[in-house]
């Protein structure tokens, strides 16, 4: 499987594994991620989710172009693509638990739509990134515009739109596309998972549910948020933070 999923300990690992075409993603890669989410979220064992290419290499360099071309003038093939591509990237950035991206080296395209889809992005020093359509006489989509531009701002986003052309991983990190640089981007992509995992996942997942919500334009609390509010004070995990915190000790979230 080009795309599998395999957990250790708390952290499901969403691998993409064709690093002899550089991770390029076919129809079948976009069909088959959002069942691995979905496979992920139904274990209740896995807390965090870690996209990360199978082997050293590329995090993805996007589409297959190869089956883009020649799938292209085909109508009901062209529909099939693009409900495929919007599905995956919405599962993604709506997953239930959080996501953090691993990214090694290129990330462009499709690949870039994938990443910035994630909550969270730890690139190696070799990293590049970048959006295309203007490469290709194609336009990108506006759930995966919107995406960029929350994370870079609107002018960032023309300028990686507009031009298409890559840019480094500390140019990346200077405008808010990715949140760190580390020598080993898996190892630190890891750690950062694991600590999410050992955290109170009822704080998390609703956090990142207000974040969405926010992102969506919601701009003030309603009944249920209100609800996650004053609902977090009646539950376990705020016994056991406030216990440890006392006994200055480390929360076990069970």
């Amino acid at each position: 499987m080009t795309i599998r999923l395999e957990r250790a300990g708390a952290v499901g690992h969403l691998l993409i594994d064709r690093q002899a075409k550089r991770n390029a993603f076919t129809q079948a890669m976009w069909e088959a991620l959002p069942d691995r989410i979905a496979e992920a979220e139904a274990d209740p064992a896995i807390r965090v989710l870690l996209l990360r290419p199978a082997e050293p290499g590329a995090f993805s360099a996007g589409a297959d172009i190869a089956e883009f071309g020649e799938g292209a003038t085909d109508p009901v093939w062209r529909a099939r693509n693009q409900a495929a591509i919007a599905t995956a990237q919405l599962r993604l950035a709506r997953a239930a638990k959080p996501v953090v991206a691993a990214i090694e080296g290129d990330c462009i395209g499709g690949g870039c739509g994938l990443a910035i889809a994630c909550d969270l992005r730890v690139a190696g020093p070799a990293a590049r990134f970048g959006i295309t359509p203007a490469k290709l006489g194609l336009v990108y989509s506006l759930h995966d515009t919107k995406l960029l531009l929350d994370l870079v701002g609107p002018g960032q986003a023309k300028r990686i739109l507009f031009i298409g052309a890559l840019i480094d991983a500390a140019e990346a990190l200077r405008i808010g596309l990715v949140e760190t640089i580390a020598e080993d981007p898996t190892e630190a992509a890891l750690e950062w998972a694991e600590t999410i995992a050992a955290n109170s996942q009822f704080s998390v997942r609703h956090g990142k549910q207000v974040i969405r919500r926010i992102l969506d334009g919601q701009a003030a609390d309603d009944a249920e948020t209100s609800d996650w509010f004053a609902a977090a004070f009646t539950k376990p995990d705020f016994a056991e933070g406030v216990s440890a915190f006392l006994a200055r000790r480390k929360p076990d979230f069970a």
